[in-house]
């Protein structure tokens, strides 16, 4: 084994060998504003993406807990608009001025509704295993 594969005191390994890297202005600014936005140095982002053959992801985890919480807050409205519908459609029920038309489309819309609902927390799921690699 070389020296990088040496374990210190402290458990980390030693790394001594050094990789250069030629890269035009534009794909330099690319690497500084990656390394920004993800909170880790240049050189964890080329470990990263080249030896480990990019099955780890890189995630912008500022954008993507600002995307969940914009989903979070749309589910949350959605959830309000059905209740609020439910409701009225239970007052007009009672009142026997529901038609069965408007009850059979709400329910089918309501049915999409919780497909797409399974189709998004399965993409979650595949982007929480993908970020833990």
């Amino acid at each position: 084994m070389g020296n990088s594969k040496k374990l210190t005191d402290k458990g980390f390994v030693l790394k001594t060998r050094r990789f250069e890297l030629r890269l035009s202005e534009q794909e330099l600014q690319q690497l500084i504003e990656l390394e920004k936005s993800l909170g880790i140095s240049r050189a964890d982002i080329v470990r990263i993406r080249v030896l480990q053959k990019a099955t780890k992801m890189l995630v912008n985890s500022k954008e993507l807990m600002k995307q969940l919480n914009d989903i979070g807050t749309e589910l949350g409205r959605s959830g309000n608009n059905i209740n609020q519908l439910a409701r009225h459609a239970n007052i007009l029920h009672k009142q026997g001025m529901l038609s069965q038309s408007i009850s059979t489309e709400f329910n089918s819309l309501l049915g999409k509704y919780i497909a797409v609902l399974q189709e998004l927390e399965k993409s979650i799921r595949q982007v929480i295993r993908l970020m833990k690699g």
